[in-house]
């Protein structure tokens, strides 16, 4: 069976003599050939290496054994048919330090590829490399973590690796490298602290890294080192390998590997657990990549008429249905979480992933280590995969355990990203308080006529920044003509404020504390370093700012009732108060009493002019935070001025 690729150029899937007339495409198929062995890929030993290949409409396989990244093969050496689909191949002595990929014949074609499985790869990531995993562990290299009580305890801050150094005033040496964000005692601008002191002083529990495995994008180019160049990363080349133009030296497979677990290593010391951004939903380029080569018509999702699906809008949507894409992908999480010690992941579009492949992520981390966040984009998506089995915020319910990025509640206050000069709550648009009331509310259905998709609070990742679309300094330019920039300032303070404490998980960008801009570029994945990296001077500028939200994160340590574990909880301690348009107010009330626990009030204000507001009869309230917006506060009134957000508390 073949399709075209474009003109004249058929995909070849397989002959049927080799699947005893089974098609890649029946679902017979995966009953025959999936492989549930966890040796596919290569397993090493200083005195001999075996191959498992995985690619049952092959009908002969090779392993090619290179010396060098590049250059001719030594040799090519026949794998013999095994159980379900596999090849396999036993190499006596001592291959480390070699390079290998697998060749196969499907029809009368032969196609080369890199191992899917390779866990170290050379450089732009053409070719696997042999090692010894354990020669690539730090000096330093403990098992030991930042503890986590429990998801919504955690403070994410989203940050693109060479963002965090590039700038020429940083203060850091490894610019744009795994190393750069590992070193200590760096200064910029003024001496403020940057990196990662920076990163530690604002108080976040978790740094989460756009992709840091090896990607594939013609914009970044590993052999040229100095050569300015810039991409997000997520064109998914090799899934279980680190990509190499983070390294100090991509030429050698080891010294990529090596250095992210330096630096996972030193986030973890200072307190700091690590997200990884994964992106299991499609492949940089769905002709070309490993999975097609070796097994064509498997790996992704196809329309009717042999055409590709293309719900990401990448090209391709890979198919995490089939048996073994969901093995893949479960199995390149743990192995991500076992050998770096990863701590969470982001799962890139997880919408168009389906739902038995996270919950079995989900199942298999909590064997593992149930303290691993797992959150994703559950947006509703077209694909070529029926709506009932798509893991997207329609269906959180079917997924405990899984927490979805929060897009109604980051429009409801900041207006729809799509629709640039729409004011969402904080601008004073109209009818939005409703819908902040269900984001603070941490998603659930909290009453009848309020709530979203979640069943709980772990499940809700509240944000109104990340490296998609325009960042919330520069999306509030955008729908504010004729504010001043003190008022655009209260906005977006104002902002992190209801993230910072609504119930669920927050998340902040980085550089969002200094209200960073990337001067108006909507998606700036492949925009020059300029556009994207943080700028130290701004952050210099804006200390009062990153003082702001650095008080902003204290505030919710110190007080759980900002950190909820049930949706029951929510529903008996979150009281919605009374309060005028553009402004909302709730009560967090501790029915139990105690020293520790006292009734907070706190209101979100979007009006720039006064108002007055009644406080419910719980005592006498005191201003916990935001004092320079208290007008008056006597007995059970409250007056307020200004946008920005005011807590009051009263010990029951």
């Amino acid at each position: 069976m073949a399709v075209q690729k474009e003109m004249d150029e058929p995909i070849y899937y397989g002959d049927f003599v080799a699947t005893s007339g089974v098609s890649v495409f029946s679902r017979d198929f995966d009953d025959l050939f999936s492989y549930d062995g966890g040796d596919l890929g290569v397993t090493y030993s200083p005195y001999r290496s075996a191959f498992r290949l995985w690619a049952p409409t092959s009908q002969e396989a090779e392993v090619v054994l290179y010396a060098s990244w590049e250059g001719e093969a030594l040799c090519r050496l026949p794998m013999l048919r095994d159980i379900r689909g596999t090849w396999t191949l036993a190499v006596e002595g001592d291959l480390e330090g070699q390079f290998y990929t697998y060749r196969v014949r499907i029809g009368e074609q032969w196609n080369e590829a890199v191992d899917p499985y390779a866990r170290a790869v050379g450089v732009n990531g053409d070719r696997g490399a042999i090692m010894d995993m354990r020669k690539t562990d730090p000096e330093r290299w403990t098992e030991d973590k930042p503890p986590l009580a429990d998801p919504v305890e955690a403070i994410i801050y989203e940050l693109h690796l060479r963002d965090v150094s590039i700038h020429p005033d940083s203060g850091i040496r490894h610019k744009g490298k795994f190393l750069g964000l590992a070193e200590e005692g760096t200064r910029g601008p003024g001496g403020i602290l940057t990196g990662l002191d920076h990163i530690v002083d604002l108080g976040v529990t978790h740094v989460q890294l756009l992709p840091i495995y090896d990607f594939a994008t013609e914009s970044v180019d590993e052999t040229i080192l100095d050569q300015p160049h810039y991409n997000w990363g997520y064109d998914p080349k090799n899934y279980n390998a680190p990509e190499g133009s983070y390294a100090t030296d991509p030429y050698t497979p080891g010294v990529r590997i090596k250095e992210l677990k330096t630096l996972i290593q030193a986030l973890h010391d200072k307190g700091i657990r690590v997200i990884m951004d994964v992106v299991y939903n499609h492949v940089y380029d769905g002709y070309r990549v490993n999975f097609t080569k070796l097994v064509p018509g498997y790996y992704l999702r196809y329309k009717p008429d042999g055409r590709l699906s293309n719900g990401s809008g990448c090209g391709n949507d890979c198919a995490t249905e089939r048996v073994m894409m969901s093995r893949f992908i479960v199995n390149s999480v743990l192995y991500w979480a076992k050998e770096y010690h990863i701590d969470g992941f982001r799962f890139d579009l997880m919408g168009l992933m389906d739902i038995a492949t996270m919950n079995e992520v989900r199942r298999r981390l909590d064997e593992f280590d149930c303290s691993i966040l797992t959150i994703g984009e559950g947006w509703i998506m077209e694909t070529e995969l029926p709506a009932e089995q798509r893991a997207n915020q329609s269906h959180a319910n079917l997924m405990p355990g899984i927490a979805h990025f929060n897009d109604g509640f980051r429009d409801a206050i900041k207006g729809n990203i799509f629709l640039h000069d729409q004011r969402g709550f904080i601008g004073g648009g109209i009818g939005f308080e409703q819908n902040v009331k269900a984001g603070i509310a941490g998603a659930i259905v909290y009453e009848p006529g309020l709530g979203q998709f979640a069943q709980d609070p772990q499940q809700c990742l509240n944000f109104v920044e990340c490296h998609d679309n325009h960042t919330l300094w520069d999306k509030i330019i955008l729908c504010s003509t004729g504010e001043t920039d003190k008022q655009r300032r209260a906005m977006h303070c104002l902002a992190s404020a209801i993230v910072l404490t609504s119930q669920g998980i927050p998340f902040l960008h980085a550089g969002q504390e200094f209200m960073r801009t990337k001067n108006g570029v909507e998606n700036s994945y492949k925009s020059p370093v300029e556009i994207n990296w943080m700028d130290w001077e701004q952050c210099a500028n804006h200390g009062e700012s990153v003082s702001y939200i650095k008080k902003l994160i204290a505030l919710r340590k110190a007080h759980p009732a900002f950190r909820l574990r049930s949706g029951d909880d929510i529903r008996d301690r979150l009281i919605f108060e009374k309060a005028p348009a553009h402004a909302v107010a709730y009560t967090l009330r501790d029915h139990a009493g105690g020293d520790q626990a006292p009734h907070l009030y706190v209101l979100y204000n979007a009006n720039p002019q006064e108002i007055s507001l009644t406080l419910p009869a719980l005592g006498k309230w005191e201003v916990l935070f935001g004092a320079d917006f208290v007008q008056k506060l006597i007995g059970d009134k409250l007056t307020a001025r200004g946008i920005g957000m005011i807590v009051l508390a009263v010990q029951p």
